[in-house]
């Protein structure tokens, strides 16, 4: 079956309820957006170290198809009738992970270079994103009507990748630190057997 319908080659594209709207319109721009986001989302979990960070940001882009699906929906209850829903328990799980890693990791009093991992800088790009899928979300906002806990959700996930980058990035860090005092202390070790 082939992949490609020829629907769209006038420059307009069906949403989720069938309409069919401009390629280049604000809703069309939104939820493409926030499939960049879970293309990237994808890629950073493949760099991850931590095994908890890689489970929550796959379960983050299974929400992610919800949260395209809303919005590619001009006929809401359509899309209510027919698919699962982002609720305000995704939302209470993104601010539970922020509130645990932010208990955990040290303070920030600062600005942070964006990543000084491979992990790290991988999710602050998801983080920016992010923030520009939000801002089209807001454009759209203006002309439809969305449900509140769609809004929680979107508002609090760049928070959650900005927290998780943190992690990775403390990770890596803790790694490197003890890669450095195992090679002293072989280095001590073997001296002490020379002698």
């Amino acid at each position: 079956m082939a992949i490609y319908t020829k629907g769209g080659d006038k420059g307009k594209t069906s949403l989720f309820d069938g309409l069919r709207v401009d390629k280049d319109s604000v809703r069309v721009e939104t939820y493409g957006t926030f499939d960049e986001l879970n293309a990237n989302i994808s890629l950073a979990e493949k760099f991850c170290k931590s095994s908890e960070n890689k489970t929550l940001l796959r379960s983050v882009e299974y929400k992610m198809f919800y949260l395209q699906g809303e919005i590619a929906t001009k006929d809401t209850k359509k899309f209510l009738a027919e698919s699962k829903i982002i609720t305000d328990a995704d939302t209470h799980m993104l601010e539970k992970v922020i509130d645990k890693y932010t208990s955990e990791l040290p303070p920030v009093h600062n600005f942070i270079l964006p990543g000084s991992s491979v992990a790290g800088a991988q999710l602050h790009i998801c983080r920016t994103v992010c923030r520009r899928a939000e801002r089209s979300f807001v454009r759209l906002s203006r002309t439809t009507e969305f449900r509140p806990e769609l809004e929680r959700y979107i508002n609090r996930l760049s928070d959650f990748l900005y927290i998780v980058a943190r992690s990775e990035d403390y990770e890596d860090l803790v790694d490197r630190v003890t890669e450095k005092v195992i090679q002293v202390y072989s280095k001590l070790r073997d001296v002490r057997n020379d002698e």
